[in-house]
């Protein structure tokens, strides 16, 4: 907050001894540098939420806001951002093949995951090639996010 703000709230009283060189005039000084720090986050409070503007140390923090910290958290920053910008479709899309594929593809990177129901709750989950080297990663994601009465495969 600026001095002349300060001094605007302070009692009628007390305005007037607010003069250049006076003891009051250097306790507002001292307030506004103190508030300063809080003041410049506060303008920048959106950059803490926006996926691809927060610091790398408050994205654990957002994918557990958005309920994707027990897939993001062995993800490089990049594909943490990805996970947490994509969240409400996800969450939308959860439970689908459609939604699967679309979270695989955010976790790795890596297009064209395809989904096939050839019995009833049972799926295939066919990994494009370039993926291949993130197997780990695609089970325990297909493992936490299918529907609890859907068995899987990833050939």
């Amino acid at each position: 907050m600026r001095h002349d703000d300060i001094v605007r709230l302070l009692p009628a009283v007390y305005q007037p001894a607010a003069q250049p060189g006076s003891v009051l005039t250097a306790l507002l000084d001292v307030m506004e540098a103190m508030h300063a720090p809080a003041e410049r986050r506060l303008t920048a409070v959106d950059e803490l939420f926006a996926a691809y503007r927060t610091p790398d140390a408050f994205l654990p923090f957002l994918l557990r806001c958005v309920a994707m910290d027990h897939i993001g958290r062995p993800l490089p920053s990049g594909r943490q951002r990805d996970l947490v910008a994509r969240a409400g479709d996800l969450a939308r899309r959860r439970g689908t093949a459609g939604g699967l594929c679309a979270l695989l593809e955010t976790v790795t990177g890596v297009p064209g995951f395809t989904i096939e129901e050839p019995r009833p709750f049972h799926v295939v989950v066919r990994v494009p090639d370039p993926a291949r080297d993130q197997l780990s990663l695609i089970r325990l994601v297909v493992q936490q996010e299918k529907p609890a009465a859907v068995t899987v495969s990833i050939p």
